[in-house]
């Protein structure tokens, strides 16, 4: 069974008399410990999937299931409760509070769901370790290079141990060296079987992932497996160029 499932649906908008379908009838399957990529230009609607998928929004239409459990007509307390314990984010501003150091940053998702001082530190500690940043523990963002800013952002999304992640344009503001390293950062995790969700509009970045999910005004151009990706013109089961 999918982690997660989107059947048709659609985020709709109104101004005034004009009907605006930031989403339109998406029908989307993510697995447990995928590495995927969802590719599209500004104002395509991949950053309203992600909304969706994240569980910061409802659809309009259309119904979702995250681990076996429907959510669209979820509340926004309900659906806060979901992001805390299912769902991570990583984003390309970091996000770090200035004042705070590493470790309390990536302690403070577990304060919103009331882990005791002592659980929260060795947790938080554990999820720097698998970014290779303990000995960063004790320092402030601004002591820190983006990379290693971004590597404490990854640390904070997973410290919960959601069972999805999104990354929404991790390597943006990131030169290319520390950005290759944050991706292969990405594919130790997936390998390790976490769900990680990248967001881009950058081709280079989505080439790395073994599935990409295409949006185009709101729907799905292509579905491609990075396998058969060089297999012009084939079509059909996963592994394929398939139009939406």
């Amino acid at each position: 069974m999918p982690l997660v499932e989107l059947r048709n649906v659609s985020k709709i908008y109104r101004l005034g008399e004009e009907e605006i379908r930031a989403l339109d009838d998406v029908t989307l399957d993510i697995d447990e410990g995928e590495l995927i990529s969802i590719i599209g230009p500004s104002g395509s609607g991949k950053s309203t999937l992600m909304h969706i998928l994240g569980c910061l929004d409802s659809p309009t239409k259309g119904t979702i299931k995250l681990d076996g459990v429907m959510i669209e007509n979820a509340s926004s307390r309900q659906l806060a409760s979901i992001r805390n314990r299912k769902i991570g984010f990583v984003f390309q501003f970091f996000n770090l509070l200035p004042k705070l150091n590493v470790v309390q940053n990536v302690e403070l998702p577990m304060i919103y769901s009331g882990i005791g001082a002592k659980e929260r530190r060795e947790r938080a500690l554990e999820a720097l370790n698998l970014v290779d940043l303990v000995n960063r523990a004790k320092h402030r963002p601004s002591q820190l290079s983006g990379g290693q800013q971004q590597r404490a952002a990854i640390a904070r999304a997973l410290v919960n141990n959601p069972r999805l992640v999104f990354a929404d344009e991790p390597t943006g503001n990131l030169d290319s060296h520390t950005g290759e390293a944050i991706l292969q950062l990405f594919r130790k995790l997936s390998e390790e079987g976490r769900t990680i969700v990248l967001v881009t509009h950058d081709p280079e970045i989505a080439a790395v992932t073994p599935r990409r999910i295409e949006i185009r005004d709101g729907k799905i151009a292509t579905r491609l497996d990075a396998t058969l990706a060089g297999q012009q013109g084939r079509t059909g089961p996963p592994g394929a160029v398939v139009p939406a």
